[in-house]
């Protein structure tokens, strides 16, 4: 009868961990059974295709590398805490050295996160110049070509936008139409701010406009009210992510809890039942899936529709 008291209470810890992260995804509306699955595709399509050199060529790429004391750190962090957590729960060295492995081998994936975050707040602000000084050019030029060509010229722009603006150029001049430059940056940066340009852009040269002027000033302040909102949006991020993981961690140790509830010898003894192993696997996994969630949505594209 104590034996199924026990097993109770590490059921009842599954139940609130997966209640409490199911919880906390359903404002966008996902099932738990929908979200389970997502997360372990998200981990197969996203995790699996990127080795260790590939993220570590593409921060060096992007200026964002590690230096080896951030690794070392971050494998102690990871590899240390896996180990600890894993030891309180199984009391098994091998199998705490185990999680420790494993939990190290994320930290290339933590990166290539933290990454994908920089560059694509790096490339809002190329995008943020790109829109506003377009847009200044065109007030006084009324040429969209012109108004690239002088963007071009200033000095201004960062790659890789630079670039794309000149292919642009040579586009609008080999086609003798802006259609198609429009559309191909437009596909490339689905930033709503460069979409609605765009188009402004595309109705003001084949259609005309009676106060083109008064439209490009609420172009500019609707590029405005937009970056307020994306810098307001991350550190709201930053914010909440803090609190994520604060209270992520902080489930892992609710072993301890059941543990002072129960005699840890009876606890130890416990640990023999193979279902008893596989409901403590489950805790662990659960909540480090939904972890894993938390943080690729942290470092989601910045002002990307």
């Amino acid at each position: 009868m104590d034996y199924l008291v026990e097993l109770t209470l590490i059921s009842l810890v599954i139940i609130f961990v997966f209640g409490y992260r199911a919880s906390q995804n359903s404002k966008s509306g996902d099932n738990v059974a929908k979200f389970l699955f997502n997360g372990f595709q998200n981990i197969y399509n996203k995790y699996a295709p990127y080795s260790y050199q590939e993220v570590q060529n593409k921060a060096k790429e992007l200026g964002y590398d590690y230096s080896t004391r951030e690794y070392i750190s971050q494998i102690v962090l990871y590899g240390g805490g896996a180990t600890g957590i894993a030891y309180l729960y199984f009391y098994n060295i091998p199998i705490a050295l185990i999680y420790g492995f494993v939990a190290t081998m994320g930290v290339p994936y933590i990166k290539y996160l933290k990454t994908n975050r920089l560059y694509s707040e790096y490339l809002f602000e190329c995008i943020q110049v790109y829109c506003t000084n377009v847009i200044n050019e065109f007030t006084t030029t009324q040429s969209f070509v012109k108004a690239l060509e002088g963007v071009r010229d200033s000095g201004i722009l960062e790659e890789p936008v630079y670039s794309d603006v000149c292919k642009m150029i040579d586009q609008s001049y080999a086609n003798g139409t802006i259609d198609e430059a429009l559309e191909w940056f437009t596909q490339k940066y689905p930033y709503y701010i460069v979409k609605n340009m765009h188009q402004l852009f595309n109705q003001i040269t084949k259609e005309g406009a009676k106060d083109s002027g008064q439209s490009l000033e609420n172009m500019m302040l609707d590029i405005d009210l937009l970056v307020e909102g994306v810098y307001r949006d991350k550190m709201d991020r930053e914010v909440s992510h803090k609190k994520f993981l604060g209270f992520g961690f902080a489930l892992y140790f609710l072993i301890i809890f059941v543990q002072r509830l129960i005699n840890l010898d009876t606890y130890k003894q416990m640990l023999n039942d193979p279902m008893t192993q596989i409901l403590l696997h489950a805790v662990i996994f659960i909540n480090t899936s939904f972890i894993i969630g938390g943080e690729k949505f942290y470092n989601e594209d910045t002002g990307v529709e």
